[in-house]
């Protein structure tokens, strides 16, 4: 017996997944002959303060054992919509959502939900099947250059050391220590960053600001002194397009520092801030509470003063013809990553993104978003970032934390629910370019997370100066390879956090932001990751297309296709042990002729090393 309903195959949802404005899609569920219908089943569809909808699904087609009711639907409104299937049998009343069939209770299980995005959505191809590098700016190469205006009271520190952590008597950490990372010594690793197969580069923030991550910016239209000037920025972009290497910003726009010129609470800068005066040009971007020591701030962080995002001047200044942002794409930047997306409101990201395309429609815009993205609901409001007049695409969080705990233990099919969650509710569009890591700026880096202690209930001390063993570094590094593997050939665009092709170490901020270990990195590692990008950029439905999974009832392995003309099979073995497959035909069922790719595949066997993969090409 077939199942009843199964939102990911589309002979009982004509389209996998979001479907665009005006799109018609058919749904079918499929019961059986021994059930004796009061009235034909309905499908039940409504948009969150809507009225519900109901379909009769008065198509049917005999198919055995079983009778297919189906019914069409045409989407006319961009939004979120839910659905479920409800018919009546023997005067009982029954509801099919994602758990299973419910009796009486339309409240019990998950609804299914049908993402609706704009019929003109489209995403930048430019990073389509590429890879990323994520930049600490502070932290990958130092030139050497001497740089011109560069404050006096910032700690200069050598190259390697332990990044300081420790509060002052007050308990405040001041975040002024700088390893002296800058333009020209990304420059100079571009050769490095080409034949690490490196795409597009993501800068963490790179404005002038006054503690060494650069979030809390003093001024949006000038480099950071220490990175060089606005014009060593435009001759990276330059250079780097002569390595196919394109550039994005990081857009800190829900606050700025305290230590701004907008702000200037400290007195830095010679004209007044809001802090100082009332007549402040910039004093209407803020909200005081009790001027001027008391004001909105970032978490409550007082050297981070919110900006009130939809003040026309503010909006203006930000996406304005003169504004932060096409000054910078005019600078070269391919796009934007914005910073705290969540606490951007909706009108800000409209004029945002009206403001990038209307620049270049190839032009990016990727938001931080830690949770899925096309149902998130932030201080109360459902987002609306993906239906196509927001973001491009989002910071990948679902998938890291999917990928983590599959190489550290956990099933292969959660594993495969996680990502097909994920490709079920983003458009299509938005899917070519998700921003998929296993390690950012933000959180520990995978090679700790996966060989090392677990760090959530220590210290600062305690993260400090710890350092895998031998025997932790091994299982690190051997399990990230497995993760690569995953994070290079899921859907979406790989993004390698610095240092972590180096086997770079360092549990949570600042200790995952040290400094790249040049002259010390992990080479074999190094050409693993390389190979990755080589392997990735020979096969064409990495660009795009679907994905499924296959079950194995081996949770030592995730297997999953990648379809396009030919289909691409992909095996990931996260175990110490080979694993050997002896009828690789009878697993994959539906292909009558295969092709070794990469990785031992003979005579309908196949093997993957210890934390390897192998890919099969198959018609």
């Amino acid at each position: 017996m077939k199942p009843i309903y199964d939102s990911w195959d589309c002979s009982y949802k004509s389209i996998f997944g979001a479907i665009r404005q005006d799109e018609t899609c058919r749904f079918t569920i499929r019961l059986s002959k021994e059930l004796v219908l009061d009235d034909e089943p309905v499908l039940v569809l409504f948009r969150t303060g809507f009225k519900e909808r109901f379909l009769r699904m008065n198509e049917v087609t005999d198919e055995g054992d079983c009778y297919a009711y189906s019914t069409e639907y045409t989407a006319k409104y961009t939004d979120v919509h839910y659905y479920y299937f409800s018919y009546t049998a023997n005067g009982t009343r029954h509801y099919i959502k994602k758990q299973n069939v419910h009796e009486g209770n339309v409240d019990f299980g998950d609804l299914f939900q049908l993402t609706v995005y704009k019929s003109t959505y489209q995403t930048p191809d430019f990073l389509k099947g590429g890879v990323m590098y994520q930049i600490f700016p502070d932290r990958f190469c130092k030139s050497g250059k001497v740089h011109e205006g560069v404050p006096a009271d910032r700690v200069m520190r050598e190259w390697g050391e332990t990044p300081y952590y420790k509060p002052d008597e007050n308990g405040h950490v001041w975040n002024n220590d700088y390893f002296g990372g800058d333009f020209a010594g990304i420059q100079s690793k571009l050769p490095y960053l080409r034949d690490l197969g490196v795409t597009c580069i993501y800068l963490n923030p790179i404005f002038e600001s006054h503690e060494n991550h650069r979030y809390n910016t003093a001024n949006y239209m000038k480099a950071d002194p220490l990175l060089g000037t606005n014009d060593d920025f435009e001759e990276l972009c330059r250079e780097a397009e002569k390595y196919g290497i394109s550039v994005i910003l990081d857009g800190v726009f829900s606050h700025t520092g305290a230590d701004s010129v907008y702000f200037n609470k400290f007195g830095r800068y010679p004209e007044a801030g809001a802090y100082q005066s009332q007549d402040s040009p910039y004093y209407e971007w803020y909200s005081f509470i009790n001027y001027p020591d008391v004001y909105e701030a970032w978490w409550g962080i007082d050297t981070l003063p919110n900006v009130w995002e939809n003040n026309e001047n503010y909006t203006d200044f930000i996406c304005g013809d003169e504004g932060v942002l096409k000054y910078w794409l005019s600078k070269g930047a391919a796009g934007w990553r914005l910073d705290v997306a969540d606490e951007l409101p909706d009108r800000f990201l409209f004029n945002l993104r009206k403001s990038v395309k209307s620049f270049d429609s190839d032009k990016i815009v990727i938001g931080e978003v830690w949770e899925d993205a096309s149902n998130k609901e932030s201080y109360g409001v459902k987002r609306r970032y993906l239906l196509g007049n927001q973001l491009d695409s989002v910071m990948n969080y679902p998938f890291r934390e999917a990928i983590i705990n599959f190489v550290k233990g956990g099933k292969a099919a959660d594993l495969a629910n996680s990502v097909m969650t994920i490709a079920e509710n983003y458009p299509a569009p938005t899917l070519d370019v998700l921003m998929n890591f296993v390690s950012t700026h933000d959180i520990e880096r995978a090679i700790n997370r996966l060989g090392g202690e677990n760090c959530d209930d220590k210290s600062k001390d305690w993260m400090a100066e710890r350092y895998l063993n031998e025997y932790e570094y091994n299982l690190g590094k051997n399990r990230l390879k497995a993760a690569m593997a995953l994070m290079f050939f899921l859907p979406g665009v790989p993004s390698i956090y610095y240092g972590d092709e180096a086997g770079l170490q360092g549990y949570k901020d600042p200790f995952n932001r040290r400094c790249y270990p040049w002259g010390n990195e992990d080479h074999e590692l190094i050409a693993y990751v390389s190979e990755l990008s080589r392997v990735r950029k020979s096969i064409p439905n990495l660009v795009s297309g679907g994905i499924s999974f296959i079950g194995t009832n081996d949770d030592r392995i995730s297997v999953f296709v990648r379809y396009g003309e030919t289909d691409y099979i992909f095996f990931v073995n996260k175990s110490e042990a080979d694993i050997t497959i002896e009828n690789v035909s009878g697993m994959l069922g539906n292909y009558s002729e295969f092709r070794t790719y990469t990785g031992e595949f003979s005579d309908n066997t196949l093997k993957i090393a210890p934390y390897g993969y192998a890919v099969i090409n198959a018609k």
